[in-house]
């Protein structure tokens, strides 16, 4: 649940206002099946003990469809020749109500709702008598469950015309529904529309984001509205001065649209739907807060700044950056020690918990794994090839920044302090969410990193997400972040690979495989295999698959790699050819990461088997063979089409500060780009640069290409 849409655990009362083009479809004739998956809607709610009203827009709009068709067919050919007369929109209104009413009653009775119409007008509420009774009909109704539905009779209302005169108590059918939600004290007004809710701008620019909580003191006067309803008289500015109105007078608003599939139900469960209007948001939400796209956009102009400056400027940036950390670490610990008791008071795994831990001494490291960065050699603006193309034509092919990464992670609040220091070092902007069980951790080591950036770059190059609900809005801005990597679950990273345009480098399994060859030194491959599956067992290199020979089964070398794992606590799971050879459950999947103390234990023939077999139920990640034959290392390790082969090394090794890489934003399994443990190098592209001296092709006429490779200045 949004944690600003908590509220609705205690909503009970609940009028829906659905409008004309909600209600009618483009040609003004009756949206009967988006209709009916409204109404379908209201019969839940109204059946978990909700109190349902309707407010309904519409009946102008079907009666001028019927009158005309009834016109059209009345009419001579002579007749329809000539100018049409508008129609009256109050005789619409009342030929319209008519038919609209008999449909709501048969969609109702379908469902076994008892519906009851009531017609108002503005001057009815002039009169306190009236309001009274209103509210006096209205819970009579509601007690038998039956579910009023409201609209203004323009049939006899004494407005000059339906679409024209705002002026009364209300003016629309939004300004009615509002006064009702106040009158009849409703909990939750849910005002539906064509569109997702309130944007910044029309809905149909690009550059328009949703607004999902208005503020006011913020949007109030940042907003540009598109064209009215094509249908009714209001449109998204009659909307949000009716929602503002009965939102400031107590009761919460929510416009949404009414097109998509149970967004009334979504609203009710606290779901981060359209745009919710509530007379406390200005407490949530600081006016000055910037939205997501905002945020990219800082993240990206800050980056440049780093950009500009020298390979000294950012070296010191880093040296600061760990300076800040090990003066700080007396606030760090504290912070992560209040996520850590909240984790355990929560009842998470101690698996998890003990990933949040950051320990005077982690904290240490990470300042001395920042400072190794800091003096590795400058990464930005290399020149990695230049060509002659010409006489006096020079072409250079440089290192440089990606731009804006979005890094999505989850428990580590370690992993923040690696991923900021590697785009401060590779010249990125990035963008930071981190998993709700590390909100202090990460918000303080946030707050220290930042504070330790110069201000000719900015804090903002360094944004931090809380909500878990900008991630989507996020993941449409392929104008302006140019990778996702997401470091967590294998539901996570699918998830987002699903749900954006953006390039995404992660891997959603860590399937990996230990091959204990015939050949193999018994001795060390117990030493590998225990460590490659205790040493961290929720890693993503940790081993999830043992592979054994089918000799060690004769001569006992399996029995022994089975002890020394059961003595360690590991849970064993066999494949279909160790049934019966050993007694332990049979695994359910040949492609499973259990990411703690289990594994499953398979026996192959050769090599080649071995191969095929995790090629067929591997995840491209790292494998090992353990062997002592050379031959059948090297077919191994040529063989296999993984981000990582190891030969007689634990699969553990398959990390960015192991490689040297300095740090690492997470593993790559995926073959564009980068592989493997992602360090700086990783975070780079490429850019052509070109030096002449006014040469111009003319269709290659007077051009002599050579085409030579050129020594570089560093002598390669």
């Amino acid at each position: 649940m949004d944690p600003t849409r908590a509220f609705v655990k205690n909503v009970k009362r609940v009028v829906v206002k659905v409008g004309t083009a909600v209600v009618t479809r483009d040609d003004g004739r009756l949206a009967v099946g988006r209709l009916g998956a409204i109404f379908e809607q209201l019969e839940k709610l109204n059946s978990r003990g909700f109190d349902i009203i309707l407010v309904t827009s519409g009946a102008v709009g079907a009666g001028r469809q019927r009158l005309k068709y009834r016109k059209m067919i009345n009419s001579s050919f002579a007749d329809l020749q000539k100018p049409q007369v508008e129609l009256d929109g109050k005789a619409c209104a009342a030929v319209g109500q008519n038919g609209l009413m008999a449909l709501y009653d048969t969609l109702f009775s379908q469902l076994d709702v008892t519906s009851s119409q009531l017609l108002v007008t503005d001057n009815d509420f002039k009169n306190a008598d009236f309001r009274v009774q209103l509210c006096q009909t209205v819970d009579s109704l509601l007690d038998l469950r039956s579910i009023p539905i409201f609209n203004e009779n323009d049939a006899i209302s004494t407005r000059r015309a339906p679409y024209e005169d705002s002026s009364g108590i209300f003016w629309d059918n939004d300004s009615l529904a509002a006064l009702l939600a106040m009158e009849l004290k409703a909990d939750l007004l849910v005002l539906l529309s064509d569109v997702d809710g309130l944007y910044s701008g029309p809905p149909s620019d690009p550059r328009s984001k949703l607004i999902h909580t208005y503020v006011k003191q913020k949007h109030q006067k940042a907003i540009s509205f598109g064209d009215k309803s094509r249908m009714g008289r209001g449109g998204m500015d009659a909307k949000v001065k009716a929602a503002a109105k009965a939102a400031y007078s107590g009761t919460p608003v929510v416009i949404a649209s009414g097109f998509v599939s149970n967004n009334i139900i979504k609203v009710l469960n606290g779901e981060r739907v359209g745009t919710l209007f509530h007379k406390d948001a200005h407490m949530w939400i600081p006016v000055t807060e910037v939205g997501p796209h905002e945020l990219a956009v800082s993240a990206r102009e800050a980056s440049r700044r780093l950009q500009a400056l020298t390979s000294e400027e950012r070296r010191k940036i880093l040296l600061d950056v760990a300076a800040a950390l090990e003066a700080n670490e007396q606030f760090i610990t504290l912070e992560n020690d209040a996520d850590i008791e909240t984790a355990r008071e929560a009842g998470y795994d101690e698996s998890l918990v003990a990933r949040l831990a950051l320990k005077p001494s982690k904290i240490r490291a990470l300042a001395e794994s920042v400072r190794r960065l800091a003096d590795m050699e400058e990464p930005i603006g290399q020149v990695l090839k230049r060509t002659e193309l010409a006489e006096g034509l020079v072409l250079e092919k440089k290192s440089c920044p990606l731009g804006v990464l979005l890094i999505v992670f989850e428990s580590r609040p370690d992993a923040l302090v690696q991923i900021a220091s590697l785009a401060i070092r590779s010249g990125n902007g990035l963008l930071l969410k981190g998993g709700k069980e590390a909100k202090r951790s990460n918000a303080i080591l946030h707050k220290v990193i930042t504070s330790a950036l110069p201000e000719s770059v900015g804090s903002k190059l360094i944004g931090l997400l809380t909500s878990r609900e900008e991630i989507p809005e996020l993941l449409k801005l392929d104008d302006v972040i140019d990778l996702v990597i997401p470091r967590g679950s294998n539901k996570l990273v699918s998830q987002i690979k699903n749900s954006t345009k953006i390039p995404v480098l992660g891997h959603s399994d860590g399937i990996c495989h230990v091959y204990v060859d015939k050949a193999a030194n018994l001795e060390m491959a117990k030493k590998i295999v225990l460590d490659a599956k205790t040493d961290y067992p929720a890693a993503c290199n940790a081993m999830e698959t043992l592979l054994v020979h089918k000799d060690l089964l004769a001569s006992g070398g399996l029995q022994e790699l089975v002890q020394e794992l059961e003595e360690e606590g590991v849970t064993l799971f066999s494949g279909p050819k160790v049934n019966g050879a050993v007694s332990f459950s049979k695994a359910n999947s040949l492609h499973h990461e259990y990411s703690s103390k289990a594994c499953t234990i398979e026996i192959v023939n050769d090599v080649d088997e071995a191969i095929d077999h995790i090629h067929s139920y591997g995840s491209s990640h790292t494998e090992c063979i353990v062997t002592d034959d050379h031959d059948v290392a090297e077919y191994f390790l040529s063989r296999v089409d993984s981000a990582a082969v190891f030969h007689n090394a634990s699969t553990r090794f398959c990390d960015g500060a192991r490689f040297g890489l300095g740090a690492e934003v997470g593993i790559s399994t995926s073959k564009i780009h980068a592989r493997g443990p992602v360090g700086v190098e990783g975070l780079l592209t490429t850019r052509w640069v070109l030096r002449g001296k006014g040469q111009v092709v003319e269709g290659d006429k007077g051009v002599v290409y050579t085409h030579k490779d050129l020594l570089m200045s560093n002598g390669y």
